[in-house]
């Protein structure tokens, strides 16, 4: 039996344990208990998780009854300070694990999370993989595996202890009262109520009456049914405005009587609503002190805010601790089609509310319920696209973020926000949202069939249809020797769904004479050419030269050690690159060990850019999950890149005096520049067996030029590197490729990472 805990937390009076068991006999089924000290048994709430990710390592292939991971909660009061042990038996073995304050406690320190996560590796299962892969792969790639694994699990803070180092001081926030702004905007906060704890309103009521901006009113709309409820909300708003002068004239409430919708009940708030912009606020979260000041500022330093975001983290009911905090990117529209990331704190102008109601004829839909803030969402962005979509065009800077919390999101054992499978219908509402996106957009998203559930629930991948008549795409892979690399990448590719290729393969100074023998043999294929780029290698310019033979519409650019896996990966390429706003796309490149080698990149990492989630496990959730979805970036390799001609054409292709370093981050960058996006997709994915033709940047001559071409790119794009990647956060580190947070021992939030003295220096003589 293998199995795995990933979360043990106290909070709201309860045990929350998180997981998954793969049952040695996995058509046996697995049994849970909870028992205390003298073995009598515990109720416990227990419910069933699909994890894709377990079937796929461990069992190579996705199952239709997957249900291996597991959600148990019980009751524990823990001041008692009680002992419980949870029970898993497969019939084969039984685990018998301890559950009591100190175990969790140290579970959840940072120091104990990198002991936990060794010793977790620290049974038969894995020792078994592991000499399995020290036999198969050989010393030396072990030793890569083993340090890549202890490098993932490196953190440098807790975010609770992080949260208290960066959230605003008591001066700072004393500084926001007195300040006055030019302009002061109304905000309306609309709450919809039902039958809420008084606990819940006291928390969120506290966070509302001590915003240091004080131009606002709360609109709430309470569908507690008073004749069988368990809790009495009015009652709690009567004594609030009876302790507080003044307050009524800053809440307004209405008493629905019925519990109509949670979309309803949201409508009739805001139909309260006599403010400027409108705040969505949930009736057992938080806001931030600063949260609508920090709107206001934005909306004086940017009067064409139509909708505005921020970060956002959870808070614990049982003891007010902040954890897993969502740093997120400004707008990014592939992402937004793939999971809900604006959430909260969202704020809305009025009038563009109104103007989604005269449409609609409503503001939330009840119809989405479970998903109606996505499906608003969803709506509100469409309506901005299509207001400004010109010859496929459009302006989405109506759209802002705001890069720091605003909002703490409750989670309890209540929420969807602590248990993902709780209100299945809220994703599938999500899948229908989305669908409804596509059918009203002016952007040409052509032929989507479906949207289905991505890589977990509230993750969504797009399906699109095949079509009969595909656009002819030139494949161009430049090529040294290595004959077996390249026809397994050649074999792969043509063995995929999508049919209509044709392959330039750009022999460049290769010695063997079996090398040759191939290539004849290829070029009895009619859908492959030979040609011969006779100078030193210049990956820039043995591309430039390559695409002169291409007849496609669309280049792919491989290198000559991929092999491809899923076999709609050129599909799903195609199926966005085709787009009026889409210049370029990038695919998940995996090594051997099923380990990232790139799920995309960010401009700014280590001074210039990084690929993202490096030698992380494919199967482990990313931050965010953004390893995991579509999404727009800034830039991705060139390892394996869809591109327009057209796009690569109107950009003069790769800037040749990058020779072989960041000419593809310097390609995208151009794109960018032309105003299109580059989308990432996951969907689409090789193996990258990377650098075995050229090698490694390990000799003095490769060392001084890479440093050269590294100087020429960061003068050349100096304008980019002074910001933050606006696909990322200021909030994050650069010195790390895996979101984790500033250290903020050795960088500032939102400083730029510093560049070596050496490399000034050769910028300077540029």
């Amino acid at each position: 039996m293998q199995y795995r805990i990933d979360k043990k937390r106290i909070f709201d009076g309860n045990v929350q344990i998180q997981g998954w068991v793969l049952p040695k006999d996995i058509e046996k089924t697995v049994m849970f208990n909870v028992i205390d000290t003298n073995n009598n048994k515990i109720d416990y709430d227990y419910v069933k998780v699909r994890r894709d990710d377990v079937s796929q390592i461990f069992l190579h292939e996705i199952k239709e009854n997957n249900d291996w991971g597991f959600i148990i909660e019980f009751p524990y009061e823990d001041e008692k300070n009680d002992v419980f042990y949870l029970i898993i038996d497969d019939t084969s073995e039984r685990i018998k694990l301890k559950i009591d304050k100190e175990s969790i406690d140290k579970f959840n320190t940072v120091g104990r999370k990198r002991k936990e996560i060794l010793l977790s590796y620290l049974n038969v299962a894995t020792f078994k993989r592991a000499f399995e892969f020290l036999f198969k792969e050989g010393p030396i790639n072990f030793l890569k595996k083993a340090i890549r694994k202890y490098n993932g699990i490196n953190v440098d803070y807790d975010y609770s202890e992080w949260y208290e180092l960066t959230k605003p001081t008591d001066s700072e926030l004393e500084f926001q009262r007195t300040l006055k702004m030019q302009y002061c905007p109304s905000f309306s906060i609309v709450i919809p109520i039902y039958d809420t704890k008084d606990e819940f309103l006291q928390s969120l009521f506290n966070s509302i009456l001590n915003q240091t901006y004080k131009n606002f009113e709360v609109c709430i709309a309470d569908a507690t049914d008073y004749k069988v409820c368990k809790n009495n909300p009015k009652s709690f708003f009567e004594k609030l405005i009876a302790n507080n002068k003044g307050l009524e004239q800053v809440i307004k409430i209405k008493y629905l009587n019925e519990n109509k919708s949670i979309a309803d009940n949201t409508n009739e708030a805001i139909k309260m609503a006599s403010g400027d912009y409108i705040v969505l606020c949930d009736h057992d979260d938080a806001l931030t002190y600063d949260a609508l000041y920090e709107m206001a500022k934005l909306i004086n330093e940017d009067k064409e805010a139509l909708f505005i975001y921020s970060d956002e983290d959870k808070v614990d009911m049982k003891d007010e601790s902040y954890f897993e905090p969502a740093f997120k990117p400004d707008f990014n529209l592939d992402m937004l089609l793939s999971v809900n990331y604006f959430c909260h704190l969202s704020v809305i102008k009025k009038s563009l509310l109104d103007e989604l109601y005269e449409k609609d004829g409503v503001y939330e839909r009840a119809e989405y319920n479970g998903a109606q803030d996505y499906d608003l969402f969803l709506r509100l962005t469409n309506l901005i696209i299509n207001k400004s979509y010109k010859n496929g065009k459009y302006d989405i800077t109506a759209i802002k973020h705001i890069p720091k919390v605003l909002y703490h999101w409750r989670c309890h054992k209540d929420s969807t926000s602590s248990k993902t499978d709780s209100k299945l219908y809220a994703f599938e509402n999500g899948n229908r949202a989305i669908e409804d996106f596509y059918k009203n957009t002016k952007i040409n998203f052509k032929n989507v069939e479906c949207v289905k559930k991505g890589f977990d629930y509230g993750l969504y991948h797009t399906v699109y249809k095949k079509e009969i008549n595909e656009p002819l795409i030139s494949v161009i892979i430049p090529n040294k020797d290595h004959i077996d690399d390249l026809k397994l990448t050649i074999d792969s590719v043509k063995k995929g769904s999508y049919k209509n290729l044709e392959f330039i393969i750009c022999e460049n100074n290769s010695k063997k004479a079996q090398t040759f023998e191939f290539y004849d043999d290829l070029i009895k294929d009619k859908s492959i050419k030979v040609i011969e780029y006779k100078g030193e290698f210049n990956y820039s310019k043995i591309n430039n030269y390559s695409k002169t033979f291409a007849s496609g519409e669309y280049l792919l650019f491989l290198n000559n050690d991929v092999e491809m896996i899923s076999d709609d990966s050129i599909h799903e390429m195609y199926s966005y690159v085709v787009r009026d706003d889409v210049g370029a796309v990038g695919s998940k490149l995996l090594y051997k060990d099923n380990t990232y080698q790139h799920a995309g990149v960010i401009v700014g990492i280590g001074g210039v850019a990084d690929h993202m989630f490096k030698n992380i496990n494919d199967f482990d959730h990313t931050y965010m999950n953004r390893a995991q979805i579509c999404q727009d970036l800034n830039a991705v390799t060139a390892a394996c890149l869809m591109i327009k001609k057209s796009v690569f054409d109107k950009i003069c292709g790769f800037d040749e005096k990058l020779q072989v370093a960041f000419n593809d981050i310097d390609l995208c960058l151009k794109v960018r520049k032309e105003g299109y996006l580059i989308v990432y997709n996951p969907y689409s994915s090789f193996y990258h067996y990377e650098s075995k033709s050229r090698g490694y940047e390990d000799t003095p001559e490769k060392i001084k030029r890479f440093n050269k071409e590294f100087a020429y790119f960061a003068k050349k794009w100096r304008d980019k590197l002074d910001t933050i990647d606006e696909y990322y956060n200021p909030n994050l580190t650069l010195r790390q490729n895996n979101f984790a947070l500033r250290n903020l021992k050795y960088e500032k939030i939102g400083d730029k990472f510093p560049l070596r003295n050496d490399i000034k220096e050769l910028m300077e003589q540029i």
